[in-house]
């Protein structure tokens, strides 16, 4: 488990394949930045820009991660090198200030807009139709990792109904943008996301009582 709360901002160095062909996933060499390892053994599960993700290989300040086809081809930003916003797993001794995330990506979401509003910036992501139910104004969702809070939430239906989309909007304060990779977004740049936990089991147990 983790709580949205970004630790460090690391970099991917390297994506090297791994053996099997173009089936087969990559590993990733991941200079951790400002994040401390040395209570991380191998085994351990870290985020990367949300998806968590676990060490393989540890030396010094770096770590390695094996990614496999179908996380690639379900999130956005582990399959090259660059920033990456990263987060140890919770412990139980530490605060929750963000929300429960359990680093499993539900969907990727497409940004809209990305502009500065006063000393903030507002942030306007186009999420899949399907995760539209579970976005409510001020709950909680995560993009890249860090957990923020949903100011509107707009349902847009589409001639075509596999355009339809969820667009909500965030307002992101100069810490979050300071201390993220969210920084780097521009419209039209894809985004992991992970909806509420909560949202999830109210919306499964809703669903299951009318059968």
């Amino acid at each position: 488990m983790f709580t949205g709360i970004v630790a460090a901002v690391g970099s991917i160095k390297s994506v090297k394949p791994l053996e099997g062909g173009s089936f087969a996933g990559v590993r990733l060499d991941i200079d951790a930045g400002g994040l401390g390892l040395e209570d991380v053994a191998l085994g351990d599960s870290i985020a990367i820009n949300g998806a968590c993700m676990t060490v393989v290989e540890k030396n010094g300040n770096a770590f390695a991660v094996d990614v496999s086809r179908e996380s690639l081809n379900r999130t956005a930003g582990l399959d090259q090198p660059g920033e990456v916003n990263l987060e140890k797993a919770l412990t139980l001794a530490e605060r929750l200030g963000g929300h429960l995330v359990s680093g499993h990506v539900d969907g990727l979401g497409t940004v809209h807009s990305f502009e500065p509003v006063g000393e903030s910036y507002k942030l306007v992501v186009d999420a899949p139709h399907e995760l539209g139910k579970y976005l409510a104004y001020k709950g909680s969702v995560v993009v890249n990792g860090v957990s923020l809070t949903v100011n509107t939430v707009e349902d847009l239906a589409a001639q075509d109904e596999a355009a339809a989309c969820c667009r909500f909007s965030i307002n992101l304060i100069p810490h979050t943008i300071a201390v993220t990779t969210l920084k780097h977004l521009h419209a039209g740049a894809c985004v992991n996301l992970e909806i509420d936990l909560i949202a999830r089991y109210v919306e499964r147990m809703l669903s299951a009582a009318k059968v």
